[in-house]
């Protein structure tokens, strides 16, 4: 605790160092004693800080009944608890720090603390800095404890001990805002529950390389009046280094006209799939109704299978494709899944919000129920492998939410995979979802503003791992 309230106070004095008024508002249990020993050190360096507490039902832990004594002695100051002088004090506060829930408690909120959060929720302070998490955010899921709407959306968080991974996923992102990290230099040992993703080193390609060194894609998709999903899975194939990416669109007659770059697959191949056998294949990209036929063939023969949108609808609807795509698995063939959570629930028959509920379990679930490496894209995307641990993605933001985007990424995964046939499939996709959503903070960083077109994508996704 006392190595908790000091980095805290560290933090407020390096991230709001103009800051005049501090509010803490403290729980009544060892979170509570993270902020009373906060408030302490910014007393003693001159701070203006009060504290609004909570008191305890019952007697507080030894640790948090200290650290308020502690501060009392050094003369800090201490509000009356009731909610109007609460709402006067976050009128007049520069920085409020959320120090009222901690990790030990996983019920709603209730009472005073359930007051003050809602206060917050409707004024929100000019910063808010949350003590290990926002109070009401469950750590393992990323959502509010069922029957707690009023989780108040921080500045910054600042993630002691270790880093939790609802943080980083479902509403975490929103909820939490920056996410600062210490690990109080008191953590050995302890196994992790999921892993955060990142770059890998990129290591360059040799120069005897030619374009059979980077493999083959197949994209197979674009029923009518859908090619341009197909298309554009295609495109980003190409951009992210494919040797040769061959399209086969489904629709009788395609409205999009193909780049010069990118190959007609021959009429008749996909009814031989074995001239599959040493491709990486995207299947389903805006595949409609039409990809269904094709699935048999592709799951039997492809060295390399990654399903996307209507592959991945046609096996959630037809028994005999799951039963080949077990067996499949069976064979020790590689296949990823892409699912958004729409086609995450459809999958495991159950509805999007369960899904949402807890997506580092579902995305577990699915990769050990279908024995496939398995992307469950949103809002902190995870990447689930059979017996592995799940990574999470922290990169990317809502401009990525538009048409298309989900098509680019699975162009891409193929297109990485294709070049290491031999790589863990999680780390390809885990490395391929943290390109995308880069390119997508990039892409705001540069100052643009409002969705980015799923066909500029691919071209920041090619800058980000250029560097």
């Amino acid at each position: 605790m006392a190595r908790a309230g000091l980095s805290a106070a560290r933090l407020v004095l390096a991230r709001w160092p103009r800051a005049r008024k501090v509010l803490v508002l403290a729980g009544p249990g060892n979170n509570g004693g993270d902020g009373w020993v906060l408030a302490e050190h910014l007393h003693r360096v001159g701070q203006q800080v009060d504290v609004w507490p909570v008191e305890a039902r019952s007697s507080p832990p030894a640790d948090a009944r200290a650290a308020r004594a502690a501060a009392l002695a050094a003369g800090v100051q201490v509000l009356e608890g009731s909610t109007a002088t609460l709402a006067r004090a976050l009128s007049q506060a520069d920085l409020v720090v959320d120090a009222l829930l901690g990790l030990g408690t996983t019920r709603p909120a209730a009472g005073r603390v359930a007051d003050a959060l809602q206060l917050l929720k409707k004024s929100p302070p000019p910063a808010l800095l949350a003590l290990d998490l926002p109070s009401g955010l469950d750590i393992d899921t990323g959502q509010p404890w069922s029957g707690s709407p009023d989780v108040p959306a921080a500045t910054a968080t600042l993630s002691l001990l270790t880093l939790k991974p609802g943080l980083f996923t479902g509403s975490g992102h929103d909820l939490a805002g920056e996410v600062w990290f210490d690990d109080l230099s008191c953590i050995h040992g302890v196994s992790p529950t999921a892993l955060l993703g990142g770059p890998s080193q990129a290591v360059p390609a040799p120069h005897a390389w030619h374009k059979g060194s980077r493999g083959d894609v197949w994209v197979v998709g674009g029923d009518t009046g859908m090619d341009g999903a197909a298309q554009l899975a295609a495109m980003a194939a190409l951009r992210g280094g494919a040797g040769r990416v061959l399209l086969h669109v489904l629709a009788p007659a395609p409205q999009v006209a193909r780049a010069a770059t990118l190959l007609q697959l021959p009429v008749g191949t996909l009814a031989d799939a074995g001239a599959a056998a040493e491709a990486t294949v995207v299947a389903g990209c805006g595949g409609g109704s039409a990809v269904a036929s094709h699935m048999p063939g592709l799951l039997a023969q492809a060295a390399r299978l990654v399903i996307d949108a209507d592959g991945l609808n046609a096996i959630a609807r037809d028994g005999q494709l799951r039963a080949a795509l077990h067996a499949r698995t069976m064979r020790g063939g590689a296949t990823v899944l892409t699912p958004h959570p729409l086609e995450a629930a459809r999958l495991l028959n159950r509805t999007a919000a369960a899904v949402q509920a807890d997506r580092i379990a579902t995305a577990q679930h699915l990769s050990e129920a279908f024995g496939c490496t398995v992307v469950l894209k949103g809002s902190g995307s995870v990447i689930a492998a059979p017996a592995a641990l799940a990574r999470v993605n922290p990169s990317g933001n809502a401009a990525l939410a538009t048409a298309g985007t989900g098509d680019v990424l699975a162009g891409w995964i193929a297109a990485r995979w294709s070049q290491s046939p031999m790589a863990t499939p999680q780390d390809v996709v885990a490395e391929a979802v943290w390109v995308h959503g880069t390119a997508a903070d990039d892409w705001l960083a540069a100052g643009h503003t409002g969705p980015l077109l799923a066909s500029e994508l691919a071209d920041w996704m090619g800058r980000v791992a250029a560097r």
